[in-house]
């Protein structure tokens, strides 16, 4: 997948664009807890009593046979839970450099035989997960193989990590125009919402109460628009203003159920224009300079940029140069502070 500016075409539509920026004035100014981070997501987060913490919530679920024997991780998802980066052709290959394979080997000190089990779907959606289409299983759909799975493999589950949903707006931003952007987006929420909902029902039911299932919310890709001129910072920051609230949402249907979260939108800093986005979001591109975020004087040609942007150009492919980029996927660091962020939300750190 790859992403699309609009043409020049849909100039004239940015002045809906621009109206839209109100949204994020509360963004501005929101207090981010992963601000101090570098943009590598590097931070100490292991201490024993968060250890701990870690171990009672993977042992929960699992019968006394299986704190000492083999027990699993369930990996399900789309692209991202099969650690999917571009390759030197472009071409979009799963790896084993994703998230859940940097988990597992962090979770293996405290369950040494557990072993993972990846069922993720490059390019799946909330409805495709349900109801199959996109890759083949025996079973039918991904979440039907996960039930499968779950209910043959009771007590011997420690987790289910799941990330699911980016997919399904996706079009909205890479298939149209900026004007129908808005309504698309906001028209694929209540679905999200639905499918999100029956997925993770399901998923409780066929695990039992006490198995750890860790849910995921999203950094937004199109950030890396903002080094595109005019018409890509205002995408930008419609994105980073709608996205939030589709994050809020996932967040909330897996408490629903019982799920923890992993906060990918914070630890990739998605919130966090800065001062900058306010100086120059309405002027940038009419004037030769900016400011960049120790006040200095830049050229255009510097594209200095808000914190959230320069942490998606550090952790994904969106600013890579062709044929890699511009890819929506997680580089290697991005993997490790996706993995960091499950880590943090297994073992209750914040």
């Amino acid at each position: 997948m790859r992403m699309r500016l609009p043409s020049a075409t849909t100039r004239p539509t940015i002045a809906l664009l621009a109206a839209a920026l109100t949204v994020v004035g509360c963004s501005h100014g929101v207090s981010d807890p992963a601000s101090s981070r570098q943009p590598d997501g590097s931070q100490h987060v292991a201490s024993g009593r968060h250890a701990g913490a870690a171990v009672a919530a993977l042992r929960s679920g699992l019968s006394r046979k299986a704190v000492t024997g083999r027990s699993y991780y369930l990996s399900l998802g789309d692209s991202l839970s099969q650690g999917v980066q571009p390759a030197p052709t472009g071409d979009d290959v799963a790896t084993s450099r994703g998230y859940p394979n940097r988990l597992v080997a962090r979770l293996r000190s405290e369950l040494p035989h557990l072993r993972l089990v990846k069922l993720g779907c490059s390019g799946e959606t909330t409805a495709t997960m349900i109801h199959g289409g996109v890759c083949p299983y025996p079973a039918g759909s991904q979440l039907d193989q996960a039930i499968s799975f779950l209910r043959s493999h009771r007590g011997r589950t420690a987790i289910v990590t799941i990330d699911i949903g980016a997919n399904d707006p996706n079009s909205c931003v890479l298939g149209g125009g900026a004007s129908m952007i808005l309504p698309c987006v906001f028209s694929r929420i209540p679905g999200i919402a639905r499918n999100l909902s029956a997925i993770m029902a399901k998923l409780r039911s066929a695990a039992g109460p006490r198995v750890l299932i860790v849910g995921m919310t999203y950094y937004v890709p199109e950030l890396g628009l903002w080094r595109a001129g005019q018409t890509g910072r205002q995408l930008a920051v419609l994105t980073g203003a709608v996205a939030a609230g589709a994050n809020e949402m996932l967040a909330a249907g897996y408490h629903r159920y019982g799920a923890r979260v992993a906060n990918v939108f914070r630890a990739f800093r998605t919130a966090d224009f800065g001062a900058l986005a306010k100086r120059n979001a309405g002027r940038a591109g009419r004037s030769g300079q900016g400011r960049g975020a120790g006040g200095k004087a830049l050229s255009a040609g510097a594209r200095s940029v808000p914190p959230n942007v320069a942490a998606i150009c550090a952790l994904t492919w969106m600013c890579a140069q062709a044929p890699r980029g511009p890819n929506e996927h997680a580089n290697d660091a991005g993997y490790r502070v996706i993995a960091r962020a499950f880590w943090r939300a297994i073992a209750h750190t914040h």
